[in-house]
């Protein structure tokens, strides 16, 4: 029987063909479809020129509004702060957060060049703009909340609200259905008519879609009331609609579950709408939505429902690659239910988004076009299909763009039929222009809604009209050169080959690295669903292998040659290995999924992780400095069960690549994967003496880590394994060889009130309960300001509801078994201690399988953090409340569990995530996203204090742990903070800090003691000498994070320290590389809320 047993189809084949296909191939093919007749390419420049001349004069009398966005682009600082301001102002509860919200982003700008603006509006606003800067720092900075601080900004926030309501004004119709539709009447002066648009943030909840469901029947009765009856289809309102915000699943692994709920209530609509003659689309979305909403518009198109009546339409994005296929795969289902359909042609509009999605997928190229041009001739070959084809399809046409709009009228001849759209707020003079001048029916489309449903449109909206290639922003500039703004797209196109734009690599390659990432695939897509539909569960044995004779593996391992491959050669065979992985992925990802447990998408990101490590490893000790530096010896590498692959040959692969050899000890859980891992080593050509491993229990582990020829462990997995193996280091006389420790966390969230409520939680569920809650960077612990609270914590457990616990070999399933029994026990003790204390606020349905250990994910609200003793390793999720003014109060006592390893923050205020970066005592801190995941050589990983020793894996430091350091370290420099790369839309950075109080116990001969004293002092640390007392009284210390000891003092202090409570401390020499005196810390921004990708939109 197929590994899944969820059904696909075979109809999408030419979509799944186009998605990633190559872009020069495609757009040569598009233009060559654009055939425009001889001749007609002049008539076209003729009428976009005329239509430019008047939107040019129109430039010369600008609203107030269009004249800030031209002054306050989002190429220019100030643009991306007020963009900011403006996405999360509004939204924010409590008056003192959004005080420091506004001090924040006016404190940032640099607002008086802007004084030269010609508008005198613009210039008095940015009067004011300057004026509040003075203000902020007159009366004590961006953090100040003293009464006289809060006097001010009141006046200060009253304003900045107005403004924003203007802003909204200008691209939101109304608040509601019947004020929107009261000022549309007073605003068709050319006969335009409306489609209306409900804002809103896609359903989280059952609950939340249930309310956009009534929303939506709401407004079409009142369109029916207030619409006359008699009038042609085409010239009544419509409404837009959107099936994310109709079903709290609308994907495509879910397509069983939320395909037959969202036809029905389509089918509720249109019903609705074709009895008061009123049109009904379904608004285009992001790119891995597509295919299910075809499955959608497929059950509506068959139903008799709609027969008789072609107001029922959809949107198809011109910037998609398959946007011709789909036109096809739409054409041809109409002719087959014999329904006549509507289709709204737009050029998309989360481009962006788009980009770094196959950046964070590691596709093997994109699924939308890199240039605007290309979306340009893209849309003109889309239009051309639509109107060859009247029977069955009526054209909407929504631009913006006079070149685009003058060849659609060219290539519609006599026609006047087709119907163009425009965004309500923008282009009203080109639309006017086509009406009256030119005979065609126009219509608006009109946003609906709350000030603060209003927010994430309104964002988008300021990214289309900033964006620098963006006709409607440069159409603003009176100066602006008419030959420039109309040239034709081919012609542009042609400039360059059709290339893709240089500015963006292949999605796999790393930003800012040289290697190359592993490629990575989009598991929403149909055709990799048919793929898993083929994998047989793979055959695991019912017993493993013995565990070879310790001595002679040792034996064995210290005779190779591997320490004399050159490191050219040893990479080499490091990247083969990695090709090799790739080659067998399904086979590799389908023993993750059988022997793990793991999902699909987990199973798919582990591969491409160990591939990442490979990698980056072998490229780094090709590299200067480690390619000159010594092996250790044999090193022991211990792996855990929830990462079987990739931390297994990080690890591995780590200690290779510098000439160590390995001995490695995979989780007894999971032994098949790392000796399947293996075997591709072995072809690549890694000695089977340098690369042996060992099954078994802990045991196994235990005396392997006993044994004297151990030169170096690398270790992951808890924090009191890796306490007993720094034990038996030391009772071996073996305590200052590298122990490398990577262990849990209590991890925590923290949410103030300037988060956007959808992606906080979106980002706790995953952050919590992806991979059944067994990472050790899961959330464990949600501090949420308490003037958010309640809200948060209704979405949260709604949200929760919808998750599912199943077999984890089908593609609709959320989370998979818990690894074994035993830790089955362990999570239901907690949990079964938490329902006699805690509230529960959320829980996920009952799991009805039993084969294997499940459970679903819950949550609890706790009374306070110190409430939380301990890591649970599953799906259970803590949740404290904190008061506004007591965050960095809660980040000190998140620190005093002793626990460094993740830590997440939302927050939308800048000196707010500076503050928590220099407070929070973690390896590995993110800002608005998820805090797991973390990339290799992009974000390394790694903790601190009880979760673990350091250096950070897939990091610049790990491989010099894993060998010999140079004699006399003195005098080396490492740039700190060092700037990592990441996708569009993220920052990584790496900073290297003092770890605190470190104390120096000198050696055995003179002068020890003064070079161990300087050296602390100059990597920044506080030096602690033993002013009294024994060096065992001294070490008791439990303020210490470090000590530095040579000689006879260095024995003592090892064996002392291995009896000692708390952290690991590193036990360091004078003589040791300045890293070992520092930690590293890791902060990963995700700047699509700072802006990040209105800076993406500037550089196109």
């Amino acid at each position: 029987m197929p590994f899944s047993t969820h059904g696909s189809t075979d109809r999408f084949k030419h979509l799944n063909d186009a998605y990633l296909t190559d872009e020069t191939d495609l757009v040569t093919r598009l233009a060559e479809a654009v055939n425009l007749i001889p001749g007609a390419h002049q008539d076209v420049q003729s009428l976009a020129s005329t239509l430019t001349h008047g939107l040019l004069d129109d430039a010369r009398h600008l609203s107030a509004v269009d004249a800030f966005l031209n002054e306050y682009e989002l190429s220019s600082q100030e643009g991306v702060l007020l963009m900011r301001l403006a996405e999360s102002l509004m939204r924010t509860p409590d008056a003192n957060t959004a005080s420091y919200l506004l001090r924040d982003k006016i404190a940032a700008g640099t607002w008086r060049p802007h004084m030269s603006a010609s508008h005198s509006l613009v210039k008095l606003g940015t009067l004011g703009l300057s004026l509040a800067k003075g203000w902020v720092s007159m009366s004590g900075g961006v953090a100040a909340q003293h009464l006289f601080a809060r006097l001010g900004d009141r006046v200060m926030l009253a304003a900045v609200r107005q403004a924003i309501a203007l802003l909204g004004r200008h691209f939101v119709l109304g608040t509601s259905m019947p004020r929107a539709t009261h000022r549309a009447k007073s605003l068709s002066d050319y006969g335009a008519t409306y489609s209306y648009d409900m804002l809103g943030e896609a359903a989280m909840t059952t609950a939340d879609a249930n309310r956009y469901f009534y929303n939506y029947k709401a407004a079409l009765t009142h369109l029916a009331r207030t619409s006359p009856p008699e009038q042609d289809l085409h010239q009544s309102p419509a409404l837009s609609v959107k099936l994310s915000a109709l079903h709290p699943r609308y994907e495509f692994a879910q397509r069983d579950r939320c395909v037959p709920v969202l036809t029905a209530r389509i089918l509720e609509l249109c019903e609705r709408a074709k009895a008061a003659n009123i049109g009904l689309t379904i608004d285009a979305e992001e790119v891995d939505r597509l295919e299910v909403s075809l499955l959608v518009i497929e059950g509506v198109l068959r139903s008799p429902v709609v027969r008789g009546w072609d107001g029922f339409g959809l949107a198809i994005q011109a910037y998609q690659k398959r946007a011709t296929p789909t036109i096809d795969w739409v054409l041809e289902t109409a002719r087959r239910h014999q329904q006549k359909i509507t289709i709204r042609l737009v050029k998309g509009a989360y481009w962006d988004s788009e980009i770094k999605r196959a950046q964070e997928l590691g596709l093997d190229a994109y699924p939308v076009f890199t240039r605007k041009e290309h979306t340009d001739i893209s849309y003109l070959a889309c239009a051309r299909k639509l109107l060859e084809a009247p029977e069955w399809i009526y054209p909407q046409f929504a631009t913006h763009n006079a070149h685009t709009a003058a060849a659609i009228s060219q290539m519609a001849g006599s026609r006047r039929d087709p119907e163009f759209q425009r965004l309500h707020g923008m282009s009203d003079g080109l639309h006017r222009r086509l009406a009256q001048d030119h005979g065609f029916a126009t219509r608006t489309y009109a946003p609906v809604g709350r000030h603060k449903d209003l927010l994430p449109y309104l964002v988008r909206r300021l990214l289309e009209n900033g964006a620098n290639a963006s006709f409607v922003n440069q159409i603003l500039d009176a100066e602006a050169e008419i030959d420039a703004l109309i040239r034709n797209p081919v012609e542009i196109a042609s400039d360059h080959d059709f290339s893709s734009h240089p500015i963006l690599q292949t999605p796999c390659d790393r930003r800012g690295d040289s290697r190359a990432g592993a490629s990575g695939m989009d598991l929403t897509q149909s055709t990799f669903v048919r793929t898993l539909e083929t994998i047989a569960p793979p055959t695991l044995p019912t017993e493993t292998r013995e565990a070879p004779d310790l001595a002679r593996v040792v034996d064995a391992a210290r005779n190779s040659v591997w320490a004399s491959a050159a490191p050219q050669d040893r990479a080499a065979r490091l990247r083969k290995a990695a090709s090799f992985l790739e080659r067998d992925r399904w086979d590799l990802m389908a023993l993750c999924v059988h022997e793990a447990g793991k999902t699909w998408p987990d199973a798919e990101a582990e591969l491409r992780e160990a591939v990442d490590f490979l990698n980056y490893y072998a490229n780094q000790a090709e590299r200067s400095p480690i390619a000159h530096r010594a092996p250790l010896g044999s090193v022991a590498c211990i792996s855990p069960w929830n990462f079987p692959l990739a931390i297994f040959l990080g690890q591995v692969s780590a200690a290779l690549s510098v000439g160590n050899t390995v001995i490695a000890k995979p989780a007894e859980q999971t032994p098949v994967i790392a000796l399947e891992a293996v075997k591709r080593l072995y072809e690549a050509g890694i000695p089977r003496d340098a690369l042996q491993v060992l099954v078994g229990d802990g045991r196994v582990g235990a005396d392997l880590v006993a044994h004297r020829n151990i030169r170096a462990v690398c270790f992951t997995g808890s924090t009191n394994t890796a306490k007993r193996i720094a034990s038996s280091l030391a009772e071996t006389g073996r305590g200052d060889i590298p122990l490398i420790a990577e262990t849990g966390g209590i991890n925590a969230m923290l949410l103030d009130s300037t988060a956007l409520p959808e992606q906080a939680v979106h980002d706790v569920i995953a952050s919590a309960f992806q991979s059944a809650g067994q990472r050790c960077s899961a959330c464990r612990l949600v501090c949420v300001q308490e003037d958010i609270a309640a809200p948060f914590i209704k979405m949260l457990s709604g949200a929760m509801d919808e998750l599912r616990t199943d077999d984890p070999a089908l593609v609709s399933t959320d989370l998979g078994p818990i690894i074994d029994a035993p830790a089955m026990d362990r999570i239901d003790r907690h949990i079964s201690s938490c329902r006699q204390t805690y509230k529960v606020i959320g829980e996920a349905p009952t799991p009805a399988r039993t084969d294997r250990p499940y459970t679903s994910p819950i949550a609890f609200e706790l009374d306070t953090i110190e409430d939380l003793d301990e890591e649970v390793f599953g799906p259970v999720l803590h949740v404290v409340r904190f008061k506004r003014e007591a965050l960095e109060q809660t980040i000190e006592q998140i620190n005093a569990r002793g626990f460094g390893l993740t830590m997440g923050l939302h927050t939308r205020i800048d000196a707010r995530v500076a503050r928590t970066r220099n407070l929070a005592r973690v390896g590995n801190l993110y800002v608005n996203r998820n805090q797991i995941g973390a990339v290799v050589g992009e974000q390394p990983f790694g903790g601190e204090g009880l979760s673990g020793t350091g250096p950070k894996a897939g990091g610049p430091f790990y491989l010099k742990r894993l060998s010999r350091p140079p004699e006399s370290p003195e005098g080396e420099t490492i740039a700190s903070p060092l700037e990592l790369p990441g996708p569009t839309g993220e920052r990584n950075t790496l900073r290297l800090v003092p770890r605190g109080r470190v104390l120096c116990l000198g050696g055995d001969t003179p002068g020890v003691l003064q070079a161990q004293l300087k050296r602390v002092r100059d990597s920044g640390n506080e030096p602690v000498r033993v002013s009294s007392g024994s060096i065992e009284i001294a070490l008791r210390d439990k303020s210490l994070k470090g000590v530095v000891a040579d000689g006879n003092a260095r024995k003592i202090a090892i064996a002392q320290l291995a009896q000692r409570d708390g952290p690991i401390l590193p036990v360091l020499s004078h003589r040791d590389e300045i890293e070992r005196f520092l930690l590293e810390r890791v902060i990963t921004v995700d700047t699509t809320a700072a802006g990040g990708n209105a800076s993406l939109l500037a550089q196109i």
